[in-house]
């Protein structure tokens, strides 16, 4: 009986182990107002010359914290994104949908961004630098296996650049 508990114990500690390694960094900020985090990443994309990409999602989301993980790791892509856009991590929680403040504020975040829910989560909005929606991106076009394609989010990218979507040679 004793071993058995042992034997157990050891293997809870192993198995608490794999998955703190493998648990991947909170991206969004639960604690700031979206509506203001997106003022100001507009302000900075306009001195820039970018546009905006809002990844709204949260914590609570597997996909959305894979996405910042690829982001971050995919060489290529990370510098899309750098030369092109700022992109944000804007905190969405479906569970807020009571009559309280936060709910309300909810509804306003969703409407100001095309009330792209609709798609699930993660979804991308990319807005101009005067914080018009130019496009809703659903991210199962992106993924592939239990991950993301390269190839696939790379097209998404370079298609919403400002050069891109201010290209007059069409």
């Amino acid at each position: 009986m004793k071993k058995s508990f042992i034997i157990a114990v050891l293997f809870s500690v192993t198995v608490a182990v794999a998955n703190a390694q493998e648990a991947l960094k909170k991206v969004y900020n639960e604690n700031i107002n979206p509506m203001e985090q997106i003022d100001n990443a507009l302000v900075k994309a306009k001195a820039d010359g970018k546009y905006v990409v809002c990844q709204v999602g949260g914590n609570w989301c597997p996909w959305c914290l894979r996405f910042a993980d690829f982001v971050e790791k995919d060489q290529e892509v990370s510098k899309m994104v750098s030369d092109n856009f700022e992109l944000i991590h804007v905190n969405y929680d479906p569970r807020k949908s009571g009559g309280d403040a936060s709910a309300n504020n909810a509804a306003k975040l969703m409407k100001r961004l095309g009330n792209p829910a609709r798609f699930g989560f993660p979804v991308f909005v990319v807005l101009d630098s005067e914080g018009n929606v130019l496009h809703i991106q659903d991210s199962s076009f992106l993924e592939e296996g239990k991950g993301y394609s390269e190839k696939k989010v790379l097209r998404f990218f370079r298609n919403w650049t400002p050069k891109a979507v201010n290209n007059n040679n069409t």
